[in-house]
């Protein structure tokens, strides 16, 4: 398989030039983090994630995670080693708090160093995606107790987290959830009960992990009104801070799945395990959202970033395969001379672009939602992270799975050999559309809870930002027209959708939510053509630069060839559920019994 080239330049002019890294510098608390430190920072941890981390992908893969006879876990071969290196170099705590050892960077710089892991390894990055997820619920709900005697070594990477919320009966409806939490005499509970897919819920890459599990109280409410939220270590702590014994929570199986076997998945039993209160009783709905918001984002990045280690893979193999001849050619031609094929890595790298530029705003208007002086400022800017976050997750990982099938059919045949590692990509990236919310979950909150803020204008408003850019359109020339052209009927489209959603909405719920998620792609279509747009506008003054040379062609493609689609998309988006439910569960099994026999 072939080597692994981290995407540092292009991350960097996307910081720099499109998405308005400016204003994070700006903010108080991140006087440290200027450009050129961060600039510094994403060259070293480039090179850290290709000579460390990228070496254990294939092993991940081909090996993956073990559970032994005696009920540990042990992870494939280079990760232990990889990751105590990670935790040496501190590269975990970059965007973590200064008063509990970490670097104290923005969000945005976290999510680049994200990016950089994932697409080294998206089973090893997963790991610590998960930690930053636990850390950020207890900054948000932790007593001052619990953050000190849990957050430094957090932080540092020397014990990791994990997410406990699914049961065999409880997946996306959370409020089913059974686990049991006992009070006892001493304060703390006593945690009863089974948990399914807790990624890295046990693993040998730190001795500790802090489980954040989700969990029922006796007298509780029904439903996700009742359900508490817990830590539960591994191992018990002692008054003088170390590992005390093994506390009540046992790995009785690994998940066998279809990718990301570098990852141990978990089924975890709890059995009157210690567990201490997050928070009040009955508030852990606020705390799993904090981590799932968080994680949101951060999984829309994982399928941008195996798109990127697939797109990798998919041009050197084009460049390398000779096959036929191209027209004009006096001898046989790599694959790359073809059209199509030239077409499909373009699709490739324009979508990649976009979504990079994507990700990477979400992280800004987090990071001005939290630091901004101005607390009107921050208020919009968290409106625009309610916006953006869904469809960064969903868009994300919807492209994620196409653009590692187009890696593949680039292959030919031999993506369809495990030999060659195309394959793993694929297999890789197909659980990011699934977890952390699926991705019509990501649309059904798309339009159930963030389109009616203050009665649609946050959305409309955002639309109108996005035509500020005409003006710097039309002064730019002919070069730019068609882009200008396609934006501007890509706007036209979001607009019109939009308001239709909003009057169905009062009336008809169930047509909005019928067309939920065609209505995401759209937003997700429109606005990676706004952000391309802008990249290539800042291309212009950067005489030169490889990076910025190829920013009007990747927006002229994506403009003229993958933003039309969102045109397209407005029939399904709006045609209500009329036809969705025309068929019962036996109309739609005759449907099939029928065609099968044809």
């Amino acid at each position: 398989m072939n080597g692994f080239r981290p995407p540092v330049a292009d991350l960097v002019y996307a910081l720099k030039h499109v998405v308005g890294y400016d204003q994070v510098e700006q903010l108080p608390g991140f006087e440290h983090a200027d450009f050129e430190t961060v600039s510094e920072i994403l060259d070293e941890f480039g090179a850290f994630s290709s000579e460390v981390i990228a070496p254990t992908n294939r092993a991940g893969d081909i090996e993956g995670a073990r559970l032994n006879a005696d009920g540990s876990v042990t992870t494939p071969t280079g990760f232990t080693e990889a990751y105590a290196s990670y935790v040496a170099a501190g590269w975990g705590s970059v965007p973590l708090p200064e008063e509990f050892g970490g670097g104290g960077f923005p969000r945005t710089v976290g999510l680049a160093i994200q990016e950089l892991t994932t697409t080294a390894n998206i089973a090893f990055a997963l790991g610590p995606l998960l930690t930053q997820g636990a850390i950020e619920a207890l900054l948000h709900y932790g007593s001052d107790e619990q953050k000190q005697a849990w957050l430094p070594k957090m932080v540092s990477g020397e014990w990791a987290g994990t997410m406990n919320l699914t049961e065999p009966h409880a997946g996306s409806d959370v409020g089913a959830l059974t686990t049991k939490a006992v009070k006892r005499a001493d304060g703390t509970y006593g945690i009863t009960g089974q948990k399914i897919f807790i990624s890295y819920g046990d693993h040998d890459l730190s001795d500790q992990i802090v489980h954040l599990v989700l969990a029922r109280t006796p007298d509780a409410p029904a439903g996700t009104r009742g359900i508490s939220c817990f830590i539960v270590p591994k191992h018990l702590v002692n008054a003088d801070g170390s590992l005390g014994e093994r506390n009540g929570v046992h790995t009785v199986g690994l998940e066998h799945k279809m990718g990301m076997h570098g990852a141990p998945t978990c089924v975890l039993s709890y059995e009157d395990a210690t567990g201490y209160l997050i928070g009040d009783e009955n508030f852990g709905m606020r705390i799993m959202f904090v981590m799932m918001n968080s994680a949101r984002l951060s999984v829309g990045m994982q399928g941008l970033a195996v798109a990127e280690r697939a797109y990798q893979q998919s041009l050197d193999y084009a460049t390398e395969r000779i096959q036929g001849r191209a027209i004009g050619a006096t001898q046989d031609s790599p694959i790359i001379d073809f059209p199509d094929v030239r077409r499909m890595l373009m699709t490739q790298k324009s979508y990649i672009a976009a979504l990079r530029r994507m990700m990477l705003l979400n992280a800004v208007y987090v990071d001005i939602s939290t630091n901004h002086p101005d607390a009107a400022t921050r208020a919009r800017a968290d409106e625009i992270v309610g916006l953006l976050t869904p469809i960064c997750k969903a868009f994300g990982t919807d492209l994620g799975n196409e653009l590692t099938s187009l890696a593949l059919q680039i292959h030919g045949g031999m993506g369809f050999i495990e030999e060659t590692g195309a394959a793993q990509h694929y297999r890789d990236v197909r659980i990011t559309a699934i977890y952390e919310g699926t991705n019509g979950i990501q649309a059904a909150d798309l339009v159930g809870r963030k389109l009616g803020v203050r009665g649609g204008a946050s959305f409309l408003e955002f639309i109108a930002t996005m035509r500020d850019l005409d003006g710097e359109l039309a002064a730019a020339g002919e070069d730019f027209a068609s882009i200008r052209a396609q934006l501007n009927a890509g706007l036209d489209v979001l607009e019109q959708t939009t308001g239709w959603m909003l009057r169905t909405g009062v009336s008809d719920p169930n047509s909005v939510l019928s067309g939920s998620t065609p209505y995401l792609r759209i937003w997700g279509l429109v606005v990676g053509g706004w952000l391309l747009a802008k990249s290539a506008l800042a291309a212009r003054e950067l005489n030169g630069d490889t990076v910025a040379a190829a920013q009007l062609p990747l927006a002229r493609f994506y403009a003229e060839q993958l933003l039309p689609a969102a045109s397209g998309l407005v029939g399904a988006a709006t045609a209500g559920s009329r036809d969705l439910f025309a068929l019962d569960a036996g109309g739609l099994g005759d449907v099939v019994r029928r065609t099968a026999r044809v």
